[in-house]
């Protein structure tokens, strides 16, 4: 049995969304520091360097993507 480890992408929130003013709209984005340390684990993953730590922490910030996306997607919407 082999167990897997998983992050909760709302561990991520509190240092690693900021919020940006656009066209007159406030939206979610990543902090410099988290958005660097997507892109470093997704060339890690494209040369399967990936540890099984750094697959979860992946895995909790392309989850965190995907909501403040749909976020975002709505308030432009609504706009």
């Amino acid at each position: 049995m082999t167990t897997k480890l998983i992050i909760n992408p709302s561990s991520l929130v509190s240092k690693g969304i900021q919020i940006s003013q656009v066209d007159n709209l406030n939206l979610f984005k990543f902090t410099d520091e988290l958005q660097s340390r997507m892109e470093e684990l997704l060339e890690k993953k494209k040369a399967d360097l990936l540890t099984p730590e750094e697959v979860a922490e992946l895995a909790a910030i392309l989850e965190l993507d995907r909501i403040f996306t749909l976020i975002n997607a709505k308030i432009i919407a609504q706009a």
